[in-house]
C-alpha cells in the first residue's frame, strides 16, 4: 500500500481481489461533501479524498464499453474499478449533479431497424459507482456525438453528427428518459465538400446562466442558439437563430465557457484554430475576440482538432490535435479574454479525442483514440504547463472521460 502524504486520506491499492472494496470506499468518498485544506507554498486548496473517472468508448452493442477508473489525484494513477456494457459505441456520457444517474448517446446510424442513433440513462449505485440500465430511446438522427444536462438536471441535450440535428428529453423522478420532446435539424453547408457537405452537429450544451442552449455545427460553420424550457424539457430556436457565424471552412467542433460566464472558446476541428469569443447573455450570441491556431506553424500534415476545456480557476485553456497529437495550452487574459500560447505537449499516444482534467485542477487525463489509451498528466496551476506522470490505461478506444464531480 502507498499512503498520499501523511494525510487521512484513502489509500490506493493494486488487485482484482480488493476492487469492490476500492470502489465503495472511493465513490463513497465522491459523494460526501468532505474535503481537507492543503496548504502549498501561499496558495490552500481544497483537495478531494478520491477520485472516479467514466469513461465512454466504441465498442460492440454486448461487450464492455463504459468504464469506471478511480484516480489518485495526487500522483495521476488510474485503477480499473468495473465496466458496464453501455451498448453500441457509448461515445459521450453526462453525469448528473447529484451522482445518481448517467447518460450516454449510443453513435449509431440505425437503432432498433429505424435511422438514427439512441440514448441510454444508467442508474449510478451510489456505494460502487456500477450502472444499471434503465431505458433507452432513440435520438431520431444519426451518429449521436454529444450529450448534456441543463443546470436543473430536468433535460438531456444530444446532438446528432449525420442526423445534423439534435434532439432533447425530459428526466423522469426515476432517472429515466421520456421519448423525445423537441427536434430541431440544421441547415447550410460549407467550403469543405468532403466534411461540410450538409450540417453536422457536433455538440450542445446550455449557457451558463440556463436560458439558452447552444449547438455547434462544423458542416454549417455556426453556433446555433436555442431558448431552453428545462420545466418542459423543450428548446426552440432563439432569434437570432445563428448565435455566431464561423469562418468559412473553419468546422467548429465544441465549446467551452470561462467560468466568468462572459467568455466562450470554440475549438474549430478543419483549420486548427481556437476562436475566443465575447458572450451576450441578454440576446444568447456571440461576436469575436481573436482566433488563434492550434498547432505549431511548422507543422503542416494533417491535424484536426477535438475537445476544448477552461480551468476551473479560468486561468488558463486547453485543446485537443488530433495528427500533432498534442495538448495546446494557452494563458487566457481574464480582462479581455484574449489568449496567449503556453505550449504544446505530447499526448503519449494517437489520436487524443477528448480530455480532462480532475476537480483538484491537479491531473489532466487524455482519452488517445486510435492508441487505445488514457494518458495522466500533472498540471501546473500556476503556469498551465503539463508533465507526464507516466501513469497510463489500456482502454479500447477510449472517447469520452468523465470525472465523478
Amino acid at each position: 500500500m502507498k499512503r498520499m502524504n501523511n494525510h487521512k486520506r484513502f489509500t490506493f491499492v493494486k488487485g482484482t481481489a480488493l476492487s469492490l472494496m476500492c470502489a465503495m470506499m472511493i465513490f463513497t468518498a465522491c459523494n460526501s461533501s468532505g474535503s481537507e485544506q492543503q496548504e502549498s507554498g501561499n496558495e490552500t486548496t481544497t483537495v478531494n479524498e478520491a477520485a472516479m473517472v467514466y469513461i465512454g468508448t466504441y465498442a460492440e452493442a454486448d461487450s464492455e464499453s463504459i468504464f469506471l477508473y478511480s484516480l489518485n489525484p495526487e500522483t495521476g494513477e488510474l485503477t480499473r474499478v468495473s465496466a458496464a456494457k453501455g451498448g453500441e459505441n457509448p461515445s459521450y456520457l453526462a453525469l448528473d449533479k447529484d451522482k445518481r444517474f448517467l447518460y450516454a448517446v449510443n453513435e449509431t446510424s440505425e437503432y432498433e431497424g429505424q435511422e438514427g442513433g439512441a440514448v441510454s440513462a444508467f442508474a449510478v449505485d451510489s456505494a460502487t459507482g456500477n450502472l444499471t440500465l434503465l431505458n433507452r430511446q432513440p435520438t431520431l438522427g444519426g451518429a449521436p456525438c454529444h450529450i448534456s444536462l441543463d443546470a436543473t438536471n430536468k433535460m438531456v441535450l444530444v446532438a446528432n453528427y449525420t442526423g445534423g440535428n439534435v434532439a432533447s428529453y425530459q428526466v423522469q423522478e426515476n432517472g429515466e428518459l421520456s421519448a423525445h420532446v423537441s427536434t430541431n435539424k440544421h441547415s447550410g453547408t460549407g467550403p469543405n465538400k468532403e466534411r461540410q457537405e450538409a450540417p453536422h452537429a457536433h455538440f450542445i450544451q446550455p449557457g451558463p446562466d440556463n436560458k439558452y442552449a447552444f449547438s455547434v455545427d462544423l458542416g454549417a460553420d455556426q453556433i446555433i442558439g436555442y431558448k431552453l424550457d428545462a420545466a418542459k424539457g423543450a428548446i426552440t430556436p432563439n432569434n437570432p437563430a445563428i448565435a455566431y457565424a464561423a469562418k468559412p471552412g473553419s468546422g467548429p467542433r465544441h465549446l467551452a465557457f470561462h467560468p466568468n460566464g462572459r467568455y466562450a472558446y470554440a475549438i474549430n476541428e478543419l483549420n486548427s484554430t481556437m476562436t475566443a469569443l465575447a458572450y451576450n447573455s441578454d440576446n444568447g450570441t456571440f461576436s469575436e475576440i481573436q482566433t488563434i491556431t492550434t498547432k505549431p506553424e511548422d507543422f503542416t500534415e494533417n491535424n484536426q482538432c477535438a475537445a476544448v476545456k477552461v480551468s476551473a480557476d479560468g486561468k488558463f485553456l486547453y485543446g485537443s490535435n488530433r495528427g500533432h497529437n498534442s495538448i495546446v495550452v494557452y494563458a487566457i487574459d481574464e480582462s479581455t479574454g484574449n489568449l496567449t500560447l503556453v505550449e504544446h505537449v505530447s499526448t503519449g499516444g494517437d489520436w487524443p479525442r477528448d480530455f480532462t482534467i480532475d476537480l483538484t485542477g491537479n491531473i489532466l487525463l487524455v482519452a488517445n483514440e486510435r492508441s487505445n489509451k488514457v494518458v495522466s498528466f500533472k498540471r501546473n496551476k500556476d503556469t498551465g504547463k503539463l508533465t507526464a506522470t507516466g501513469h497510463e490505461v489500456e482502454v479500447s478506444k477510449p472517447v469520452c472521460l468523465k470525472v465523478v464531480e
